[in-house]
């Protein structure tokens, strides 16, 4: 992401460099030219900006859902050792009826 940013404003300069050199306007048309351009630039970063944070967002919903399910898997298995540990404990039940 910062990759295509940093590649947006390089090709943002080398556009620039080109345009002044080779352009065939007024002073004020090749102003008012790169003034278009550098709006554009600043609605691009916006719209990625808000991308990204959207994006971040969503994936840290995701790992809190995660970490939900897991805490749950978590309790679930210490409610099952418990039992377990306390049916170990528990003496088993007289069978056939009478105790003497």
């Amino acid at each position: 992401m910062g990759r295509d940013l940093g590649c947006f404003f390089i090709g943002m300069g080398v556009g620039v460099a080109v345009a002044l050199l080779l352009a065939p306007k007024s002073g004020r048309e090749t102003r008012d030219l790169l003034k278009g351009k550098a709006d554009e630039g600043k609605e691009y970063i916006k719209r990625r900006s808000s991308e990204l944070r959207d994006n971040a967002s969503e994936i840290i919903d995701r790992g809190k859902q995660a970490i939900g399910r897991q805490k749950d898997n978590v309790s679930e298995a210490v409610d099952a050792g418990k039992q377990a540990y306390r049916e170990t404990l528990r003496p088993p039940a007289p069978e056939g009826g009478m105790a003497r």
